[in-house]
């Protein structure tokens, strides 16, 4: 008698190449190492050459570095040139890089909004652009969101806004890109530990305290980890998550929805 049962897909990644932007610290270092014990091979971009190359001594063999602004269209062009160069094709985009700064509303003046939008929203619509003729048919978009693109919070307006944008740009960029079996999705994170926040303009009593409001208000009570986010853009690389697009994964410990 034949066994039917199917074998299941796998978080496997084998074989497959993979771009992660601002990939030397937090979030996107953390996903590197989750894709390069998966099988993969990573491209990861930094400003900070010292931190890019401590990434990259760290992360092995399976790794290289690119040193690469997302605001800069001409740096995100090198990039896809080395990503062509490195892997002929890429399977794996993880557009991560962001900023976050909150401020009153009149205190914001426009260089600060430019920067934010800029970061944010024109380096991740840049980057899948620029990327997107090495991208391999098929391949797994994952744009870095946040848990907050749906709620409102006083000093935040410009980063939340920024986040909502995100969430847009998936949502059309699924569609546009489907006909070439592309999946775009959002990875969304609740409140993390990293390097970027420590650069929201946030004093360090007023983010603890923020902390440990969310911390009260989820259903899990604790903060997330770079781990946690990891795990997730492993899923949403992987063949596991094959029948998902233009979806928003938020890992926020039931926070925004309860």
């Amino acid at each position: 008698m034949t066994n039917s049962i199917q074998k299941a897909p796998t978080q496997d990644l084998t074989g497959k190449t993979a771009v992660i932007t601002g990939g030397t610290t937090g979030i996107g270092f953390e996903t590197a190492k989750h894709y390069i014990a998966a099988g993969a091979r990573v491209i990861i971009t930094g400003q900070n050459q010292v931190r890019l190359d401590a990434a990259i001594e760290a992360l092995g063999e399976n790794a290289v570095g690119v040193n690469a602004n997302v605001t800069d269209l001409a740096a995100l062009d090198r990039l896809a040139g080395s990503a062509r160069d490195a892997f002929g094709q890429v399977d794996i985009l993880f557009a991560n890089a962001g900023s976050g700064v909150f401020a009153p509303i009149e205190a914001v003046d426009e260089a600060a909004y430019d920067k934010q939008f800029d970061v944010n929203v024109k380096g991740v619509f840049f980057t899948v652009q620029r990327l997107l003729p090495v991208l391999a048919d098929g391949a797994s978009i994952i744009l870095t969101g946040s848990a907050v693109h749906g709620k409102g919070v006083a000093t935040g307006s410009l980063y939340f806004a920024t986040k909502a944008a995100v969430r847009s740009l998936t949502r059309s960029l699924a569609a546009e890109l489907a006909p070439r079996g592309i999946r775009v999705n959002t990875l969304s994170p609740g409140i993390v530990r990293t390097h970027f926040a420590a650069n929201t303009n946030v004093s360090e009593d007023d983010f603890e305290g923020f902390i440990d409001m969310v911390k009260s208000q989820a259903p899990l009570g604790r903060e997330g980890t770079p781990t946690d986010m990891a795990n997730a853009a492993l899923f949403l690389a992987s063949d596991a998550s094959s029948y998902m697009t233009a979806a928003d994964l938020v890992v926020d410990g039931g926070w925004m929805n309860v």
